[in-house]
């Protein structure tokens, strides 16, 4: 099981550097994140660290666990945005953990219910009001 209360830098043993010789903002807030205990990880901090394709053997629960509750939890960039890093993982990386893929799978297929459901109001309470 995952120590939360661990770092990425912990759990795999690998200094990639000091943060604050990062080359670009991107690189220094990524090397700060392997610092910081996965419990403390917003999804903002997700988001960012998936998007970069880094650990995600140990990202994508944690994303996939918050999704669960809710589909649109979202970092700082917009509604949704934790849902859509996930989207853009490599296929390579759902192939070789299914059992992720299939809790995955299930959480797009809720959200699509849901859109179908609501979509439609949506446009019929636009219709009504414009």
């Amino acid at each position: 099981m995952l120590d939360l209360n661990k770092s990425l830098e912990e759990i795999d043993g690998e200094n990639w550097g000091d943060p604050d010789e990062g080359a670009t903002g991107l690189i220094r807030k990524c090397l700060t994140l392997r610092r910081k205990a996965l419990k403390d990880f917003t999804n903002d901090d997700l988001t960012r660290m998936i998007l970069q394709k880094f650990a995600l053997n140990y990202l994508v629960p944690i994303a996939i666990k918050r999704l669960v509750e809710n589909p649109l939890n979202s970092g700082n960039y917009y509604t949704g945005d934790l849902l859509c890093s996930l989207l853009k993982v490599n296929q390579d990386f759902w192939k070789e953990n299914l059992e992720l893929k299939e809790e995955f799978d299930l959480i797009v297929l809720h959200f699509l219910q849901a859109y179908e459901t609501i979509a439609p109001l949506i446009k019929i309470y636009q219709d009504k009001n414009n």
